[in-house]
């Protein structure tokens, strides 16, 4: 038995998984609560009026300098997985991260201009390093059990999206109602939490993610059976020229537009310079994919050209998924009818009160089976853990108190966007389920009905926002249309999130993996730009055709791709070689 076997990890379990999970499960917990909350209130706080304490920018800005940023938080992870891969370990490189982001939510919390941009940059390097190097050292740990995998990344994606709800709920509410600086610095103070549990907890992963040696790498080679290709001085050259373009593109695209065209790097390529500068970059990533592609033996290839099918399907996905934090948020506050009174305003507070104690419980319980399990060896990581749930207990119990006090709630923008992440903890376990079951799904099924179901959230808002004439500043339309686009996207986002990350870690040789996470999140950063280039012709589309129309064209492009997807099964299927 080697040294980092599955069965070293097994000895320790919780809910049948390894205790090592968990604590990457809180670990991730706190860095999705402070990514997410910062993110519920950043395009809120932008095109919020001035005497609201925002910045009082048009929409358009807003979504585009959105738009920029998560796209280049995922684009980071190229350079997170790399150094990881050859220089640091995974292990470092989650606590460089953990580090940068925490900096990066204290210097948001400041609130001026120059503190805000420099935020949003740590946050972005931050998350380079935190995001891939996490999914890393899950995929050695179940390396002898992939029929676990599956299972692993969906209780996984439960502790992302039990941040993420707390995050949003919390944060969202604190800077809505209270001040945008206590939404962003309590975000800031969860990461340092997170930073300090995992710290404390490292050695429970025995070997896994420390610094990178010569012999892992000939380990994994002969693990691999398959010929190394190292990158040749050509392919350097045009992998620096895709990212010098693509990222002076997603800075200056946002910069030049909200600058009034008085800022622009581009400006000697002309005025269609920012066209320029990503269509090259992406036509020399393309060639370079397609060459390196060829070097590998043919089941390798193969297994690469799937994930690679996988990726661009992705795109598409996040670029319509991602109108959450942006032109769904917009929808929630300007055009749904958020002010409840009388029984309807009782029935929203006994409801959220429901929905913040009721999930908190649940990860409260997880939290003590961790502590049966490694309170003897890690005493003081739990101690950090349950104070920090001491102080999230408190603030919770302290928003409820407010609401209950006010006879007529309004329910905050933000507070849509928690649904995705309650519905998740809701149905995630039902869905792992389904994935270790005889009635799995093939992995192209599962994308063309996770864009299916994509489609029918984006056909309720657009249905429900029918009346809404063209031009129109301001409505009042249900809340229910929201909460359904929420629930139909979440079961979309269970059939294609956690699945595709479980994908690449059985298809692509074992030590490409951290590189491979990186190309995978080139195109969820491809997808969430896409998502803020949509956001940004909102105004436009609305003033034309109305907010409904919108909405109609994100649900017609679903469909398409989830038709490509089940269509292209059966060319899939044979180059995966029998992996499911």
């Amino acid at each position: 038995m080697i040294e980092n076997s599955t069965d070293q990890f097994f000895k320790s379990k919780v809910l049948g998984h390894p205790s090592g999970l968990f604590v990457l499960f809180f670990t991730e917990m706190w860095e999705r609560f402070s990514f997410y909350g910062m993110r519920a209130l950043l395009v809120l706080f932008l095109t919020t009026s001035i005497l609201g304490g925002g910045w009082e920018w048009p929409r358009e800005h807003a979504m585009s300098l959105f738009g920029s940023y998560v796209g280049l938080v995922y684009l980071s992870t190229m350079l997170g997985g790399y150094f990881a891969d050859k220089i640091i370990g995974y292990r470092y490189a989650v606590l460089v991260g953990a580090l940068l982001m925490t900096l990066g939510h204290g210097s948001m919390a400041i609130e001026t201009p120059w503190s805000i941009y420099l935020g949003l940059a740590l946050l972005v390097f931050g998350n380079g390093f935190f995001k891939p190097n996490m999914t890393s050292i899950i995929s050695e740990m179940y390396q002898h059990r992939p029929e676990k995998k599956d299972g692993a990344y969906t209780i996984f994606y439960m502790g992302v999206n039990a941040g993420a709800f707390f995050g949003i709920l919390l944060c969202g509410y604190l800077g809505e109602k209270v001040g945008w600086s206590l939404g962003f610095g309590l975000a800031g103070i969860f990461m340092f939490f997170g930073l300090v549990q995992f710290w404390l907890s490292q050695n429970i992963f025995g070997n896994i993610g420390l610094k990178p040696n010569k012999a892992d790498e000939n380990s994994i080679e002969a693990l691999d059976k398959d010929k190394r290709n190292p990158f040749a001085p050509w392919q350097l050259v045009v992998i620096a020229l895709c990212v010098i373009l693509g990222v002076v593109w997603i800075i200056n695209e946002p910069a030049t537009l909200i600058s009034d065209g008085s800022f622009n790097m581009l400006a000697f390529l002309g005025e269609n310079g920012n066209n320029i500068a990503i269509l090259t970059a992406l036509v020399l990533f393309v060639i370079l994919l397609i060459y390196r592609l060829t070097q590998y033996s043919k089941i390798t290839q193969e297994k690469l050209i799937a994930v690679s099918f996988f990726a661009f399907l992705t795109i598409f996905f996040w670029a319509i998924f991602e109108q959450s934090p942006g032109t769904l948020t917009i929808f929630a506050r300007d055009y749904t009818d958020r002010v409840l009174d009388g029984t309807s305003g009782t029935i929203f507070k006994v409801v959220n009160a429901c929905m913040t104690i009721i999930p908190l419980a649940i990860i409260t319980w997880v939290l003590y089976l961790l502590f049966k399990q490694t309170f003897k060896k890690y005493a003081i990581a739990n101690i950090v853990l349950a104070f920090s749930f001491v102080i999230v207990w408190g603030v919770a119990i302290w928003m409820l108190n407010d609401q209950f006090s006010d006879e007529n709630p309004e329910v905050p923008a933000s507070w849509f966007s928690t649904l995705n992440s309650l519905f998740i903890i809701t149905l995630a376990p039902l869905f792992s389920k389904w994935w270790e079951s005889k009635y799995n799904p093939s992995a192209n099924m599962k994308y063309g009905i996770g864009m299916f179901l994509l489609a029918l959230g984006m056909a309720c808002v657009a249905f429900g926002a029918g009346g809404i004439e063209p031009g129109a500043q301001t409505a009042s339309v249900s809340m229910i249309w929201l909460i359904l686009v929420y629930l139909f996207h979440t079961m979309g986002e269970l059939c294609i999130s956690p699945v595709g990350l479980s994908y690449v870690s059985k298809l692509v040789p074992a030590r490409m993996i951290a590189f491979m996470f990186g190309v995978w999140y080139l195109a969820v950063a491809i997808g969430m730009k896409g998502a803020g280039k949509f956001g940004e012709n909102i105004d436009k589309i609305a003033n034309e055709n109305g907010v409904s129309y919108f909405f109609w064209m994100l649900t017609i492009v679903s469909v398409a791709v989830g038709v490509i997807a089940i269509v292209f099964q059966p060319v899939i299927k044979k180059l995966m070689h029998g992996v499911r």
